[in-house]
């Protein structure tokens, strides 16, 4: 069986959301290869116990009644573009997530749900190029200058500020946020 694909979460196994795994997989009962390692939002706890074709086919959802990422963060709590209600539900009941230090956003443009391509520290937006780093400066609110300097400089893809970083899915744009602990 091939590796389920994601539109919105493009290498789950990159960004360390789904890793290889023997754990069988508490919705269908299968040890596939690989288990899921985000955030799961339900009653139950249900950490690193479901595997990614539940989660694609809806089944974790269904069955177990979890999602993957906070609905409401889907689009910023409104900060960014509206998006429909079937966008929403494949991000939040189809998608894996991701975890991150405050609550988790998914960023929209366009009017549809980004592609997640993952946490990034300053050496990772340099790679990215100019537009990734806009992007992020602009989720700061902070100016060019030495005050940005010191926020880009401390950057880091595993610790904290950190920066989560989506390409919009219908224009190329990259967009996101930065966290911290």
């Amino acid at each position: 069986m091939s590796f389920p694909m994601f539109k919105y979460h493009p290498d789950p196994l990159e960004t360390g959301s789904i890793v290889q795994s023997d754990v069988e997989c508490i919705c269908c009962g299968q040890a596939r290869g690989y288990i899921y390692t985000g955030p799961v939002y339900a009653v139950e706890e249900y950490d690193e116990c479901l595997c990614p074709w539940c989660i694609s086919d809806g089944s974790a959802h269904k069955t177990l009644d979890v999602s993957f990422t906070d609905e409401s963060g889907i689009g910023g709590y409104g900060d960014w573009d509206h998006i429909p209600d079937e966008v929403v539900e494949e991000v939040a009941y189809r998608t894996p997530g991701f975890s991150g230090w405050q609550q988790e956003q998914w960023w929209t443009h366009c009017g549809d749900a980004a592609q997640f391509l993952g946490r990034v520290g300053q050496k990772e937006l340099k790679v990215f190029g100019t537009q990734a780093i806009v992007a992020i400066q602009d989720s700061t609110g902070l100016p060019d200058g030495p005050e940005w300097d010191n926020f880009f400089s401390a950057l880091d893809k595993d610790g904290s500020p950190t920066a989560y970083l989506f390409r919009c899915v219908k224009c190329g744009e990259l967009g996101g946020y930065q966290d911290c602990d």
